[in-house]
């Protein structure tokens, strides 16, 4: 199963005798599913239908979902609705006004909502597009699917890339010769060394206990196994597919702080070396799998 990226476009049009229709749908990156939908007055039922297909087909992303519809008709006249006017005009009567506040105008009642009402489609124009924007409303559902999914595909190859760099980054310190057992004792016998030179009052055999702590502080084997069973796990994860962006970016946070703690640990140049670019891969990993599903 391929991963999606958030992150796609696409646009479906049409016509019907004097209408010409066009949907069109950006999405980007969000921590949920957000479907933000508009859609001309008067053509309000296409709005919940976009929301259901949309919310069916996919899992994240903010989804900005845009209907235009034209026609070479005459434009439609506002229209007042009558009975809502009177029963406003007669509830404002009844309120009584305090000293000084002039009563309700008919500019001020015409401005609220449902009086002036301005059909921008008969309703036989309503019910002859209904098929066809539908039916380009899936087809648009299927066109981002694919532009999310190609997306998606790259995605991948550049997380792949980044995750066969950090394994190989690990690799190359778990084998580093300042770990070897030799190269620890001979740095701490040289501190060890230095110490006594500085301060002869100073206790050699506490101080042999101390550097023996310190060298089991600096070991960074238990940074190198999580940084490989991380490798792992994210290899399942992009081998399993799916909506799997929580979980990337999960582990992604684990990378980095196991990649700090090597950094922090490194008691040697070559090893700081390689835990910055440790750090620098993961940086770029992290910000690739903010696009994931």
């Amino acid at each position: 199963m391929a991963i999606e990226s958030m992150t796609g476009f696409a646009r479906e049009a049409g016509t019907v005798a004097t209408h010409a229709f066009a949907w069109e749908v950006r999405s980007v990156n969000g921590r949920g599913l957000d479907v933000r939908v508009r859609v001309p007055p008067g053509f309000e039922l296409f709005s919940e239908a976009a929301r259901k297909l949309m919310s069916a087909a996919f899992s994240r992303g903010t989804l900005h979902v845009n209907l235009a519809i034209t026609s070479a008709a005459a434009p439609a006249r506002p229209r007042i609705n009558q009975e809502a006017l009177a029963a406003l005009v007669e509830a404002a009567s009844a309120v009584p006004l305090p000293a000084g506040m002039a009563p309700a105008s008919l500019d001020g009642l015409l401005a609220i909502r449902g009086v002036v009402e301005i059909a921008e489609e008969a309703e036989d124009a309503v019910s002859a597009l209904e098929k066809p924007v539908l039916a380009a409303l899936e087809r648009l559902v299927a066109s981002l699917k694919q532009a999310r999914l190609a997306e998606g595909l790259a995605l991948e190859a550049v997380i792949a890339g980044h995750l066969a760099t950090i394994a190989r980054l690990t690799g190359e310190a778990e084998n580093h010769p300042a770990r070897s057992v030799e190269a620890v004792k001979a740095r701490l016998a040289g501190q060890v060394a230095a110490l006594l030179e500085a301060g002869h009052a100073l206790d050699p055999q506490r101080l042999h206990q101390e550097a023996a702590l310190l060298a089991v502080r600096a070991d960074i084997r238990e940074e190198i196994d999580r940084l490989h069973a991380h490798v792992a796990g994210l290899r399942e994860l992009l081998a399993q597919g799916g909506p799997i962006g929580r979980k990337l970016d999960f582990l992604a946070q684990e990378f980095g702080r196991e990649s700090s703690t090597l950094c922090a640990k490194a008691g040697d140049p070559g090893l700081s070396r390689i835990g910055l670019d440790l750090r620098t891969t993961v940086d770029q990993l992290r910000e690739q799998v903010q696009n994931v599903e």
